[in-house]
């Protein structure tokens, strides 16, 4: 399967390296994608990713899988339209979603929270819940093909529960 992770300055580093390398490990294809190919971006704690396309380049109709890292990136990745169009067309075709943490702050924006249970950080409920999300605080949380978790510690069941769902969708 075709997985295009989302990247910006500050990224968090576990949340994003983590879903990654255990999806390259289950043997899918990682694209990262940042506002242009071949940057090299740095998470807050100075680990270093380069993006291989960019969000303009692609087509959502290419992928599989959608991961969100969380940190202070998706501030930055929210304000981008072509990330908006994105998630709203992985949405609509039902493909699975991945957010952890701040990521909320991208879904909240594309305006595809409505009716869904969520988890994120505590910090962004009040976000998720205006965008008119249920959110729960639980370690994971899988609605449809969302699926959320609130911070590091809880990235072991929250790849798990994404690499179930990417086997459910095959």
């Amino acid at each position: 399967m075709l997985i295009a992770s989302l990247i910006h300055e500050n990224f968090e580093d576990l949340e994003f390296w983590y879903p990654t390398l255990r999806m390259r490990e289950a043997g899918h294809t990682v694209h990262i994608l940042g506002d242009k190919a071949g940057t090299t971006w740095h998470g807050k704690y100075g680990v270093p990713a380069e993006s291989s396309h960019s969000f303009e380049s692609v087509s959502p109709e290419d992928y599989d899988v959608l991961l969100v890292p969380g940190g202070w990136a998706p501030d930055m990745l929210r304000r981008y339209e072509a990330v908006l169009d994105l998630v709203r067309a992985m949405d609509r075709r039902e493909k699975v979603i991945g957010q952890i943490c701040h990521a909320g702050w991208v879904l909240a924006s594309a305006g595809i929270l409505k009716g869904r249970t969520v988890t994120s950080t505590p910090g962004i409920r009040d976000d998720l819940t205006n965008a008119g999300a249920i959110w729960v605080d639980e370690p994971v949380v899988t609605d449809g093909h969302i699926v959320s978790s609130r911070r590091p510690p809880d990235l072991p069941d929250y790849v798990r529960a994404l690499l179930d769902a990417t086997d459910r969708q095959r």
